[in-house]
Order: structure tokens, then sequence, then C-alpha cells
């Protein structure tokens, strides 16, 4: 199961916001249940920092980033190359 952050605040009502206390408290019943089941627990991350958290949390995979972030900082990275 793959949870993810940004659609379930939305879902949940609060968009943009996954730190949102009772999104954050769904992801963490999600993950026990998953857990209790023996099933693995996926969840997409903006950062390096809380998908270390996550797997410390047990989630079995975790993507860092999305596709629109990391295209982001690749092209920023490449303007600065070239930049005086």
């Amino acid at each position: 199961m793959f949870i993810g952050p940004g659609d379930l605040a939305a879902s949940l009502g609060h968009i943009g916001n996954p730190s949102h206390p009772e999104v954050q408290a769904a992801i963490a019943d999600g993950l026990r249940r998953l857990k209790a089941k023996g099933k693995p627990a996926g969840i997409l991350l903006p950062n390096e920092a809380e998908a270390q958290r996550a797997l410390a949390d047990g989630f079995t995979f975790v993507a860092v980033g999305n596709d629109a972030s990391l295209l982001a900082r690749a092209a920023d990275a490449l303007c600065k190359k070239f930049r005086p």
C-alpha cells in the first residue's frame, strides 16, 4: 500500500498541508494497520530527512521528491553552472 500525503491531505480537507495533525494521524494509523496485517507500506515524501524518519518508523519503501521538484532542482543546478 502506498500512502500519498499530499493526496491524503486534500482528501481530508487540508490541501497543501500534509503536516496537519489530522493528516499525520491518518498516516500513522495507516502504517500501524498495514504493519499489523504484515503488508508493505510505502510513502512519498519531499526530502531526505522525512524519508529517513519514515524508514525508521517502519515504512517498507519510500519515494523521495516528485517529478516536478526533481526536475526543478536539476534545472536550477544546471542554470547555476552557466551563470557568472
